[in-house]
């Protein structure tokens, strides 16, 4: 366990690993990132819902295990290269950040103390106990405040870059759930497929990102719910896998 990350649930070679890059809204208390609290239930700050559905999917068996970002996104956003301007977000969403405009010696104190852990574990994870399939969670909200006029319709995306091996299975068995499925929708795994990037496809282990809406998954029968539909989603693609 460390400030960085958490995990549930014991990895297994050959059995299905969870990343969630913004599971988590805590900011540590000797940083102040200038913002009013509030925003911390925002979703500039978490994945609304992530950390719970993860939690079900292990106590289910449908994961072997979760490994959970430690921090908001705000304190550093995991899914993004080290060197990206976005990893120390100054605004989301309209919203400015004020603390993280820091000098080079503090943004290099940020990315060792909560990045660069995150990732150590999950290339640690992956190397003692490789597995046959990553599963990356992510959710989006229905609407940006930045740009009100750009409709979010899909219940569920399904995102990746090179490697589209699990994609289409994916896509099909969520899609069978009777869910509107966006294939790269919100937004693109060719653009942001940062964690996947590092951990998947450069060591050639299949994965699928799924991003969930919000606003169906943020009470605990929604959740379940969705636990239920990405558990089936995984009995689906694993059998893919093994053909």
């Amino acid at each position: 366990m460390s400030e960085a990350w958490r995990q549930i649930g014991e990895a297994r070679a050959g059995g299905i690993l969870l990343v969630a890059d913004h599971a988590s809204n805590l900011v540590p208390g000797d940083i102040d990132l200038g913002i009013d609290p509030a925003l911390l239930r925002n979703h500039i700050a978490i994945d609304i819902g992530v950390a719970e559905i993860a939690a079900l999917l292990v106590e289910s068996g449908a994961v072997d295990a979760a490994i959970l970002g430690g921090v908001s996104r705000l304190v550093v956003d995991c899914n993004r290269d080290e060197d990206a301007p976005g990893v120390l977000p100054i605004a989301s969403d309209g919203h400015a950040v004020p603390g993280n405009a820091l000098d080079d010696a503090a943004r290099e104190a940020r990315l060792a103390r909560f990045f660069r852990p995150y990732h150590d574990h999950i290339a640690a994870t992956i190397a003692a106990q490789r597995p046959a399939m990553i599963l990356s969670l992510h959710s989006f909200t229905p609407s940006l405040a930045a740009h009100p006029d750009q409709a979010r319709p899909w219940h569920v995306g399904v995102l990746y870059n090179e490697d589209d091996r699990l994609a289409g299975a994916a896509i099909a068995a969520l899609e069978a759930e009777d869910m509107v499925v966006g294939d790269q929708q919100p937004y693109s795994g060719k653009l942001l497929n940062a964690t996947m990037n590092r951990h998947a496809e450069a060591n050639s282990i299949p994965y699928v990102g799924i991003e969930m809406r919000q606003d169906l998954i943020g009470d605990t029968a929604g959740q379940a719910l969705f636990a239920e539909r990405l558990s089936r989603m995984c009995s689906k693609v694993a059998l893919n896998l093994a053909e």
